[in-house]
């Protein structure tokens, strides 16, 4: 079943490993076909460099298990919960990568300081209210993602492919599982600068808007002119 996107969330899963932002077992890549409903995801807690394309695992977006013979990732709901919210979502990628982690634990949005962010996100990667005692207990996993849906109510998910949980890290997304990798290992490097530049000058100042509106929509605007 889902051969196809099975190989693609395999090869996404052992990317996240080989571009060094997880460790051990800390992240997870999911795909979604949504001609039949159906997303392919990592399995719960194992080595990547034991997994392999048959050890994804199949689920609906009622998170019942329909191909594989392992549990899927404990965030699943988390994913499955996200693709049903933002509809253009082809891949979901989540991750513990330390500087996003660090401004997660800090309750901080990171605000576009440079064309580098402007290249990806068309402003500030926001950063969710911190769950409540009530919404943990009830269903961490989805309230995660209610929160994150929440945080982007006037926000355009793909002008903004990113977020940060607060207390807990990082997701990113895109059209498919590839893109939602490499949208998490920007996110990390992104975070990393703003990390050295709050290190060398705070409070931090913003990009100015005329320029990452230009860097935004020289890649991603209807006239965008970047690249072959």
């Amino acid at each position: 079943m889902l051969a196809e996107l099975r190989e693609d969330v395999f090869r996404a899963n052992l990317e996240l490993n080989e571009r060094g932002v997880v460790v051990y077992t800390w992240g997870n890549v999911s795909g979604i076909d949504r001609e039949q409903g159906l997303v392919v995801i990592k399995p719960s807690g194992v080595p990547y460099e034991d997994m392999t394309a048959d050890d994804m695992v199949v689920v609906d977006l009622e998170n019942n298990v329909v191909w594989g013979d392992k549990k899927p990732s404990s965030d699943t709901k988390t994913h499955t919960t996200l693709y049903k919210a933002f509809p253009a979502l082809g891949g979901v990628t989540h991750t513990h990568s330390r500087h996003a982690v660090a401004w997660a634990q800090a309750r901080r949005d990171i605000p576009c300081l440079g064309t580098t962010q402007a290249d990806y996100c068309s402003g500030p990667v926001p950063c969710t209210a911190p769950l409540t005692e009530e919404e943990v207990n009830r269903d961490y996993e989805t309230t995660t993602a209610e929160a994150i849906i929440r945080r982007f109510d006037g926000i355009d998910p793909v002008a903004v492919p990113m977020v940060l949980v607060a207390g807990h890290g990082p997701f990113a997304w895109g059209k498919d599982a590839a893109e939602s990798v490499r949208n998490a290992v920007i996110l990390e490097e992104i975070a990393n600068m703003a990390t050295l530049t709050a290190t060398i000058s705070n409070p931090l100042k913003p990009l100015e808007q005329y320029v990452l509106d230009y860097h935004y929509e020289r890649k991603h605007g209807k006239n965008a002119w970047y690249g072959q």
